[in-house]
């Protein structure tokens, strides 16, 4: 039988659009400040803790990953990769292909279009993701459940979507 691996794919939290900064260095807005550490929570509240993050280099990722990490119980390693500012499909694959076998959760932190397109690739257009479809706002994460080895991950079934706005403290 195989074993059932976890994708937690998530956008990074509210950015400010502050003029004069690169898109890149861009930081979090006092929402995604708030937003973010909200996310981690819930993924420790609902057990979908990684084991590994792959995280965009962009700054609003950077920052989302450490404020949601610091609320889970063993914050896990990350790799930073510059391939997931801005990452379509393939490059959000080619992270995961690159996870050790025995990882059985992974977080992928990254930008929209990217996040939702792989969510939707992995999972499809069906009912069970017509709130994907809608939106994948910012602090949100999709976690998948899949039996494919992350060196072949093609399909994937949504079994939780979080939006901040549905979650109080």
């Amino acid at each position: 039988m195989d074993a059932t691996r976890w994708l937690i794919v998530v956008r990074h939290a509210k950015s400010d659009w502050s003029e004069g900064l690169p898109d890149h260095e861009r930081p979090l807005a006092p929402r995604g400040l708030r937003d973010a550490p909200r996310l981690g929570r819930w993924l420790a509240a609902e057990g979908h803790v990684p084991e590994l993050a792959v995280c965009s280099t962009a700054r609003r990722t950077r920052e989302t990953w450490l404020r949601l990490s610091d609320e889970l119980p063993v914050p896990p390693p990350v790799e930073y990769d510059d391939e997931l500012y801005g990452a379509d499909v393939p490059e959000f694959l080619n992270a995961a292909s690159r996870t050790p076998s025995d990882v059985a959760a992974l977080a992928l932190v990254g930008h929209e279009p990217g996040v939702s397109d792989l969510t939707l690739h992995l999972a499809g257009h069906g009912d069970e993701t017509a709130a994907v479809q809608t939106k994948f706002p910012t602090g949100a994460a999709a976690v998948l459940a899949t039996t494919d080895p992350w060196d072949a991950l093609r399909t994937a079934r949504l079994v939780a979507f979080f939006r901040p706005r549905d979650f109080t403290d």
